[in-house]
């Protein structure tokens, strides 16, 4: 997924200008995160996860922010292009910085997640993939700032992420109301999570773990979640 554009079926993604590339945790989280009438993408970068939850509820309205001008650039660019245009706005921003005079029942990030690791090469990379410029703690004042009584906030984490990242959540009131644990092949340990949260807690948590390759083929679970996204 490391090429200039990648084709999906309702819209192009372009990405040289971005750090962080088309990747299956991108997709993951728009094919899986429930969704609303008014949702925001927190460090929305190509603009792939608000463009899929457009796809996907399309009566609905959806707001990308990102921090990282080159990103937001790119952004703008591919909803320029798509279908959805007209229901997709970017905003060059930071969470911190961000007052809408508004509320979303659907948030969702794909959230930088390294805390204590090497730097990645390129300002946009590291931005994208390291937790410095939007820590936890940060992320999570902002989600609880901007998500309304009744909405829903959906992630995608590294599995060895998760416990610090469900602990933050805990610390600003949210609570873990959905998970689905990723791994890439059946005999392989859960490698991401992907993760909802909610205002309220909801017994039993429904939680399921799905296997995305099954030999060289994907798994009937992916198959059926991207169906509407990949070209086959």
């Amino acid at each position: 997924m490391s090429n200039s554009y990648f084709q999906f079926k309702e819209f192009t993604i372009h990405q040289e200008a971005c750090g962080m590339k088309v990747g299956t945790d991108g997709v993951l989280l728009g094919a899986w995160a429930k969704g609303g009438q008014n949702m925001l993408d927190i460090g929305t970068g190509t603009g792939l996860v608000a463009l899929m939850l457009a796809q996907r509820y399309r009566l609905s309205r959806v707001v990308g922010i990102e921090i990282d001008e080159a990103s937001f650039l790119q952004a703008q660019r591919n909803v320029a292009d798509s279908p959805f245009a007209s229901r997709v706005m970017v905003v060059h921003k930071a969470l911190q910085q961000f007052s809408p005079d508004e509320t979303f029942d659907s948030i969702v990030s794909n959230p930088p997640f390294f805390v204590d690791a090497l730097r990645a090469s390129g300002a946009s990379r590291c931005v994208a993939r390291h937790a410095d410029m939007l820590s936890y703690a940060d992320l999570f004042a902002g989600v609880t700032r901007l998500l309304s009584a009744e909405g829903s906030f959906s992630a995608i984490i590294p599995a060895d992420c998760a416990t610090a990242f469900v602990a933050e959540a805990y610390h600003h009131g949210l609570v873990p109301t959905r998970r689905c644990g990723i791994k890439t092949s059946e005999y392989k340990p859960v490698k991401r999570y992907l993760l909802q949260f909610d205002r309220k807690p909801v017994y039993p948590l429904t939680e399921e773990t799905a296997v995305m390759m099954m030999g060289n083929q994907q798994s009937p679970w992916y198959a059926a979640l991207t169906h509407d996204f990949y070209m086959r």
